[in-house]
């Protein structure tokens, strides 16, 4: 039995069909085939080594701002903003990457920390060689972070300078660290509808760029899958003072009400990850470590933190589902 036609409307002077009304991805759950969709209250319970309940996972950004970074499509959080030269933007950033970074690396390991994971734009690793070698000397996680902030990848990029931009900065770095890397986190998290399957093909595991769980979730490529790691966008300190400007006791309140309520979430849906993104542009400065410290020193009382790379947690989380 046929249905009865859809009665049409006008719309600014214009009639809208019925096929206007027929959605064809219309269904229970997502209307694409990137992951499946899920209740995290459902999900299998994670539990972490030594029956700790909070992966606490610390990321480090060192990025690089070029002096005339174009408008299009947007320019990074921390970008230039004033005419060009516009050096006390680009000079301060800079600074991050020369003192911040420094103090920053101090306040983890005082507080007893010693997993971290630094996503590297790949021109920070050619203009700052010692920050790679004083990495790969701890022993820490290195990730691909593009080859600056300026160059963003987007839909309406051609697809090919897309693909060549990503091959360069995960080679480049790759061959300037001597390690191969599992992890992605696009420049501000930009990405095109491609992205995605690009950074699967050339050898990437797990990417940070979704911020639409609180844990991992396998996510569909052309060239096999991913994993989408929980990686903050909310308990980042540029985000905190820059975006929002906040104050330093706000960070320290956010980064602390987000563990503590993970925490209790624990106990009823299993292992739950803390993940805290660091800008030493930011938190490097003299006014603002303490607030770092205070955070970190937080998080290094309780008993219940595992302490461990994006990558340690990712195959630690594989191994249970």
């Amino acid at each position: 039995m046929s249905r009865p036609p859809i009665e049409q409307k006008e719309n600014k002077g214009e009639t809208l069909n019925e096929e206007y009304f027929i959605y064809p991805h219309r269904s229970y759950g997502m209307d694409h085939k990137r992951y499946k969709w899920s209740l995290l209250k459902d999900r299998k319970h994670i539990n972490w080594p030594s029956e700790k309940k909070i992966a606490l996972w610390i990321n480090v950004a060192l990025e690089f701002f070029p002096l005339d970074m174009p408008a299009k499509p947007f320019k990074a959080l921390g970008g230039t903003v004033t005419s060009y030269p516009d050096l006390r933007h680009y000079t301060l950033r800079d600074y991050g990457n020369r003192v911040g970074f420094f103090r920053v690396s101090k306040a983890i390991e005082s507080a007893g920390f010693r997993n971290v994971t630094v996503a590297f734009n790949s021109e920070v690793a050619q203009r700052y060689p010692y920050l790679v070698d004083y990495v790969n000397e701890r022993n820490w996680e290195i990730i691909g972070h593009g080859i600056n902030m300026s160059h963003l990848s987007y839909t309406g990029l051609d697809y090919q300078k897309e693909v060549e931009n990503i091959k360069l900065a995960i080679e480049s770095l790759e061959k300037i660290s001597n390690k191969k890397l599992k992890g992605w986190w696009s420049p501000s998290r930009s990405e095109s509808w491609e992205t995605p399957d690009i950074i699967a093909k050339h050898g990437i595991e797990y990417f940070c760029d979704w911020i639409n769980d609180d844990m991992p979730y396998e996510f569909s490529t052309s060239n096999g899958n991913l994993i989408a790691m929980p990686h903050q966008h909310w308990i980042s300190d540029a985000m905190c003072y820059l975006h929002y400007k906040h104050k330093e006791q706000d960070f320290i309140d956010q980064a602390i009400d987000q563990f503590n309520f993970l925490l209790r979430e624990t106990k009823s849906y299993g292992g739950r990850i803390m993940a805290i993104t660091i800008h030493p542009w930011a938190s490097g400065q003299p006014h603002r470590i303490k607030a770092l410290e205070t955070v970190l020193n937080y998080f290094a009382e309780s008993n219940e933190v595992w302490n461990a790379n994006g990558y340690e947690i990712m195959q630690h989380w594989k191994k249970q589902q």
